[in-house]
């Protein structure tokens, strides 16, 4: 975890109230993680840290960019990230992360690590689906997506006209 120690936050020596924290966030962070679904990552991140006696509160903002591939047409586009976070810090006689929200650490700890909770962040502001706004207004040209339209089911004409053997069956509601 030596190439996440910039994001490692000491609050030992803070005195109470809010400090400010900032990190930019790239490529290389991700491949940290071994996570490879981002081509290119432009992200800043502002940590709000607030120190209380008794706990401590952590408010993230991610606001930037990734480069993905669309899921219909695997063309890249850039795709807007605006996120935020917030998690509590109390401090027990054993740590706990199972909660999303409140992290407990154990007394004596004098740091904790966000690299994990910037990941979890960003990666989870990411839609399922990601689709290349060109499709949406039209103005994408992809051979892929040519191909796609080409292969769309055509539209029959169907007739206004009713079948005579249906209008006989109406003469037995009478």
């Amino acid at each position: 975890m030596e190439q996440f120690s910039e994001f490692l936050v000491p609050f030992i020596g803070l005195k109470d109230g809010l400090h400010r924290f900032g990190f930019k966030i790239d490529n290389k962070f991700f491949e940290g993680f071994d996570f490879l679904d981002f081509q290119k990552v432009n992200i800043h991140v502002g940590l709000i840290f607030e120190k209380k006696p008794t706990l401590l509160e952590l408010n993230f903002r991610a606001k930037g960019h990734v480069t993905v591939p669309c899921d219909i047409t695997t063309e890249p586009f850039k795709l807007p990230i605006v996120t935020d976070y917030k998690l509590v810090v109390k401090f027990g006689s054993v740590e706990n992360s199972d909660d999303d929200e409140i992290l407990i650490l154990p007394h004596g700890s004098h740091e904790i690590q966000t690299a994990q909770y910037i990941y979890e962040m960003i990666v989870l502001s990411v839609p399922q689906k990601k689709v290349h706004p060109g499709i949406a207004d039209g103005t994408l040209k992809s051979e892929i997506l040519e191909k796609l339209k080409d292969l769309q089911p055509q539209e029959k004409h169907i007739s206004d006209e009713i079948d005579p053997r249906w209008n006989k069956l109406k003469d037995l509601l009478k």
